[in-house]
């Protein structure tokens, strides 16, 4: 028990430091582009590039953050810092049931302190323009569309966790760097359609803090996409990966 739970405490920081930096940054976007005249509905984004490289720099920074927190704190609990992770290698049986339950509860403690404390040092702008980074579908795109850019996307992140992470003969060192790239891909190629979260803790933290501070409604509208998504995608990836590749169950 005492193993579960500095390994969950492990988890509950990564996924703080997650939310803080990634979500920090789309913040910051916002926050910058207030006032400034949008070409389109669709574009928030400012600078010389325009959204495309406002997104860049926002998949950057989770992908950063990403790979900070698997160099660091991996070796601890293996750094899933993202329930969909967590639930993707239960299903293939290489993750316990138990652990996963305390897995997901310190994730998503740990994605709502992270958003309270970047809210914090922020300011009440961070909220108020920035939206503490929540997720939600940009101008016309449905819920639908939405749903499957998140499976997309999350299938992803998943396929490269279990390449680089998960099969036992992926060359070491190298998880940090390809998952954080991964995230990076994902954000820039589908953060202006859903948002990009591919894991539901990184949505609840903001969302959560959203809905005490101002009422928002997002997380009985927008936030089950962030759900069903993300969990979908990952079961499917790992699922893909086990057959593909022929991993075992041990």
């Amino acid at each position: 028990m005492m193993d579960l739970l500095k390994r969950s405490i492990a988890e509950l920081v990564g996924t703080m430091l997650l939310v803080f930096i990634g979500c920090g940054s789309v913040c910051v976007l916002l926050m910058l582009a207030a006032g400034t005249p949008a070409a389109t509905p669709f574009d928030i984004g400012i600078g010389a590039l325009g959204g495309l490289g406002d997104w860049l720099a926002v998949g950057a920074a989770f992908g950063l953050a990403v790979a900070v927190v698997i160099y660091a704190l991996g070796g601890v609990s293996g750094a899933h810092i993202n329930p969909a992770v967590s639930i993707a290698l239960w299903a293939i049986k290489k993750f316990p049931a138990k652990d996963t339950v305390a897995y997901i509860i310190a994730q998503c403690v740990g994605a709502v302190i992270g958003a309270a404390l970047f809210l914090f040092v922020a300011g009440p702008d961070a909220l108020a323009i920035g939206g503490l980074g929540a997720t939600a579908p940009f101008p016309g795109i449905s819920l639908w569309q939405a749903l499957v850019a998140e499976i997309v996307g999350t299938f992803v992140l998943m396929l490269a966790i279990m390449g680089v992470a998960v099969d036992r003969h992926a060359t070491p060192g190298f998880a940090g760097l390809v998952i954080g790239m991964a995230v990076t891909g994902v954000i820039v190629a589908i953060g202006n359609i859903s948002g990009g979260s591919i894991n539901p803790a990184r949505s609840f933290g903001p969302d959560l803090i959203a809905a005490i501070m101002n009422g928002s409604a997002a997380l009985v509208t927008t936030y089950p996409i962030y759900i069903a998504g993300p969990i979908v995608g990952a079961v499917l990836a790992a699922f893909f990966y086990k057959y593909v590749a022929g991993i075992d169950d041990n």
